[in-house]
């Protein structure tokens, strides 16, 4: 090994005078033989020092090969990461936040509740101006309502209904006018697609109420997000 690494030495410093195997070859052009000019290329096969530059040339390569695909990859979960935070939704609101009872409804018709006193709106989904929740990426959801009611006597009513494109999806009902109070509650998973709109339908001679206690509300967020045709 110490014969090799002096042979190359020799070949890197020896000036006019190349080295070969079968011994000194001494030119006197400037100009050297292409063939013996380089002793790696003489005999790579017993050249020491050629295996070795080739061994560090391979290692280049494969390092560079290396670095390329981690730099891929890294895009590549970015992009991923900065699509699932686009993606992120969460709503959760409340009728209102007032410090006095008030109460919504009745009405003669069905009228949505709009939910004034807002937690959580994150995607601004969630429309305070009209109470709807427009789904910003297809996927499952997780959807709640309660609802609640009262009054100081007489028979009363709290009936509502969560509706998804003006499909109703689930009832939310109590009319036992047993004591002062009525509640009820849904809790639902449904795939939704990009846009579909979700809110809660007050129907005709119905009413709930609240205040800061925060009896009514309305929540919903994205489980996993799913493409168009629903697949993950």
């Amino acid at each position: 090994m110490r014969a090799i690494v002096l042979l190359c030495l020799l070949h890197a410093f020896g000036g006019d005078t190349q080295y070969a195997w079968d011994g000194p070859i001494t030119t006197t052009t400037t100009q050297a033989d292409p063939i013996k000019s380089d002793v790696c290329l003489e005999d790579q096969a017993s050249c020491g020092c050629c295996l070795i530059q080739t061994q560090i040339k391979r290692m280049e390569q494969f390092f560079n090969m290396t670095t390329e695909a981690m730099n891929k990859e890294l895009t590549e979960t970015k992009m991923a990461l900065d699509s699932m935070r686009a993606s992120r939704s969460a709503f959760s609101v409340a009728l209102t936040n007032d410090k006095m009872f008030n109460c919504y409804g009745p009405f003669t018709d069905d009228k949505l509740i709009v939910y004034k006193d807002v937690f959580i709106n994150l995607g601004g989904g969630y429309n305070m101006q009209t109470g709807v929740f427009t789904v910003p990426r297809s996927g499952v959801y997780s959807l709640s309502v309660t609802i609640y009611a009262t009054a100081n006597s007489g028979k009363m009513a709290t009936c509502a209904n969560l509706q998804v494109n003006d499909r109703v999806i689930a009832m939310l009902l109590e009319q036992n006018g047993q004591d002062a109070e009525d509640s009820a509650s849904a809790v639902v998973a449904l795939q939704l697609k990009a846009g579909d709109q979700v809110a809660v339908n007050l129907l005709k001679g119905c009413f709930i109420c609240d205040n800061n206690s925060h009896y009514n509300t309305f929540t919903g967020f994205l489980l996993y997000a799913t493409d168009s045709l629903g697949k993950m």
